[in-house]
């Protein structure tokens, strides 16, 4: 067991310039509580790897951190949570989500052009299936490139005209302090984001109750209850690694008949066809002691209207067209990966 009171507390993180800053955030907000803390960089089988990330396992870049963890060598793990399986890991707990960044999806383009100002024909780059599928679905006759690289090579393909725009997330492009290269913050209504975009897992081991005790201080409760209704979104759908599945949940308020005001969980998702050709909706409005029971219900109302066969066709093309779709993942793909060409760190995918 950790002893907080004597030992500085060892924060795992990848070592790219998102992951370290993403973890930075947890290390400063536990000094600031009177905790030492200190970053520990490990080394992971994808950073080090120039295979594709379907190749090599989208898992490498979280098991990594978490075997250090299991084995004692960092005492907690930040996580993008979007990056974890939708399973648990016997022996771990999330023991924080802090509160959420900004979960949307951004468009940097050249001019400064927001999407619907685009021309037919514009050529746009992002890593994500669940981005080109929106995107495709747009109807605005766009041309979907897949997007490689770490945030200054994809930010240079803009600048340098190789392409006319990309779609990122936002968050890390705030984290980094790259926000005001954003042309357009993408309304969910237009593009949903993957489950759990824009937020981080705190992770440790589930036996040390002392640290669990510090790391709850992190917690946001609505951002946990957010994102438990997302990944069971996922986990319902038992969506393969490339499906364009996108979620998001927002705690609102609300008011009753007597003018009560109340909180609610409302929640939308989408699965799209990777083609653009078809795409299923659906939303809920529940309790939010109710998050994962509701993100159930959405999944089996989507799988009513028809989602595993879009699900299953993602999966068939991730068999017949190996490189095509592969640096982001809905379920469990790193917001990073590496460049198959260049070895180079993805980030913000």
């Amino acid at each position: 067991m950790h002893d907080v009171a004597e030992q500085t507390i060892r924060i795992g993180t990848r070592g790219s310039l998102l992951a370290t800053t993403q973890a930075g955030t947890v290390r400063d907000a536990l000094i600031a509580a009177g905790h030492p803390a200190e970053l520990v960089i490990i080394t992971t089988p994808g950073d080090l790897s120039a295979e594709p990330v379907a190749k090599i396992g989208v898992g490498v870049f979280t098991s990594a951190l978490r075997s250090a963890l299991t084995a004692g060598e960092i005492d907690v793990a930040v996580h993008s949570y979007k990056d974890l399986p939708t399973a648990g890991e016997p022996g771990l707990t999330i023991a924080a989500v802090p509160t959420r960044e900004d979960p949307r999806d951004a468009l940097v383009s050249s001019g400064g052009r927001v999407l619907g100002e685009l021309p037919p024909g514009s050529v746009v780059g992002t890593s994500a299936p669940r981005r080109a599928a929106q995107l495709r679905a747009s109807g605005l006759g766009l041309e979907i490139r897949p997007l490689r690289g770490n945030l200054d090579t994809r930010l240079g393909k803009v600048a340098s005209g190789e392409l006319d725009a990309i779609v990122i997330a936002r968050a890390g492009l705030v984290r980094l302090g790259r926000e005001n290269e954003v042309a357009e913050s993408f309304d969910p209504a237009v593009l949903l984001p993957a489950p759990a975009q824009g937020a981080l897992a705190v992770e440790c081991r589930s036996d040390d109750a002392e640290l669990v005790s510090i790391l709850a201080e992190l917690d946001d409760a609505p951002t946990r209850a957010a994102i438990d209704a997302e990944r069971a979104v996922l986990a319902t759908l038992e969506a393969g690694c490339t499906a364009p599945v996108g979620a998001i949940a927002d705690v609102v308020e609300s008011i009753d008949e007597s003018g009560r005001i109340f909180t609610e969980l409302s929640l939308r998702a989408i699965v799209a066809a990777v083609d653009g050709s078809d795409t299923i909706k659906a939303s809920v409005v529940g309790s939010v002691d109710r998050a994962a029971e509701l993100g159930k219900e959405l999944a089996a109302e989507l799988l009513d209207l028809g989602a595993a066969e879009l699900v299953a066709l993602a999966d068939d093309e991730q068999a017949t067209d190996g490189d095509a779709h592969r640096v982001d993942s809905s379920q469990a793909a790193p917001d990073g990966g590496v460049d198959a060409r260049t070895g180079q760190e993805n980030e913000n995918a």
